[in-house]
């Protein structure tokens, strides 16, 4: 018999009741040190005392009132965003792919506006994850995403990553109009694309008059220590996508975009019953308050050197459960020699959550408000676990 959950997740047999900064409290009264961070979403840790004074005061006030009328709390995270970042113009939606499904229709609809109606293809990477929707699955084209959901919506071309000439090759193509790309991929295993890549990208998109569509719904919010991840290649985007932590666990997405991308997005063109509403804009706000806070990211940095120290002490320990770290800031990826779900769950047995990733990849993604003992704690914790894999193959061996 089917579950009433639909079963289309494999679920860890843990049942959380409360967290508290970087814990987790299990029905049992376990605490579970928290690297995984829902996935990248809790910025700001569990019940982060200022979110949560700003949820219940949303609340006892209004909850919802639709797009169909002017939402202060909208416009009040809208100039955050607006003086911190590229943008001149968003919209606010639910979600990471609800903010994907805009950028493609921004972009097509750009390309109209400007009278080249046929330049609809988006270049897209192996490797990509730009959420779970039929518009995204096709952008991202994976067989892993894909499979027993054709036909896929056409309009993408999907790129090897790293291949430099099948990318000018395909960017020269009439009928391309943008460009959609991670700048550290995180479900395949936090593959970061390098500073002079983007740069790359950005002059590669300035040439043939294309669209760059960042998607920093994982890596950005402070995650690699700055506020978005491209910031460190000292590019823009035309078009952007958010979520994750934005909500600081409250689900909210939105998509940024310059005045001329958004050219074509008049009143009609796009809309959302729940997105943007006074709760999800007014914790999102805190959110951008709290991390834009004078020395906050340059606290995040500090404390993420030390995770990647020791992170790379670990895998020097333990040289036959994992081969080396890649990322940056909080979002960082432990490449497993040992099969990474083995090591997930010999880290369950230490009461310590992490998430897995493609390429034999374990992701730590703590809060940014992660201490250092609590960073110290955990590669203690991810220690005991390697030793663990490494003591059940001796026992095999015996």
């Amino acid at each position: 018999m089917i579950s009433p959950v639909l079963p289309s997740y494999s679920r860890a047999p843990l049942s959380f009741v409360k967290g508290e900064g970087a814990w987790l409290v299990e029905a049992d009264g376990r605490r579970f040190l928290d690297f995984a961070s829902g996935v990248a979403v809790m910025a700001l840790g569990h019940s982060h005392p200022k979110l949560v004074n700003t949820l219940k005061s949303q609340a006892e006030n209004l909850w919802h009132t639709s797009n169909l009328y002017t939402v202060p709390q909208q416009g009040e995270l809208a100039a955050k965003l607006v003086e911190h970042t590229f943008a001149d113009t968003m919209f606010f939606c639910n979600s990471g792919t609800e903010a994907g499904e805009l950028a493609v229709k921004m972009a097509r609809k750009y390309w109209y506006e400007k009278g080249q109606p046929e330049r609809t293809t988006i270049l897209a990477f192996e490797g990509a994850f730009h959420g779970r929707s039929m518009g995204m699955i096709s952008a991202a084209g994976a067989e892993k995403l894909t499979k027993g959901f054709g036909p896929l919506l056409p309009g993408f071309v999907h790129l090897p990553f790293g291949d430099h000439d099948a990318l000018r090759e395909a960017a020269a193509r009439p009928d391309v109009g943008a460009i959609m790309i991670e700048p550290v991929q995180g479900e395949s295993g936090i593959r970061p694309v390098p500073d002079q890549c983007l740069k790359g990208l950005r002059d590669l998109c300035d040439e043939h008059g294309l669209l760059l569509i960042l998607d920093e719904i994982q890596c950005g919010m402070g995650r690699t220590g700055k506020l978005f991840a491209h910031e460190w290649a000292g590019i823009t985007p035309d078009i952007m996508m958010i979520a994750k932590g934005i909500g600081g666990g409250f689900p909210i997405g939105a998509l940024l975009a310059t005045e001329a991308a958004a050219v074509g997005m008049t009143p009609g063109t796009h809309g959302s019953t729940y997105g943007g509403n006074p709760l999800g804009c007014a914790v999102a706000s805190t959110v951008m308050d709290v991390i834009t806070e004078e020395g906050f990211l340059e606290d995040v940095n500090r404390r993420a050197g030390l995770l990647r120290q020791k992170a790379e002490g670990l895998v020097a320990a333990h040289p036959e459960v994992f081969e080396t770290v890649r990322g940056a800031g909080f979002m960082l990826g432990l490449v497993c020699r040992k099969p990474n779900l083995d090591v997930i769950h010999a880290a369950y047995d230490q009461e310590m959550l992490t998430v897995p990733a493609g390429d034999n990849v374990v992701r730590l993604l703590p809060s940014l408000t992660v201490t250092e003992e609590e960073i110290a704690d955990g590669i203690d914790r991810l220690d005991r676990a390697a030793t663990a894999l490494e003591t059940q193959d001796d026992d095999a061996a015996d």
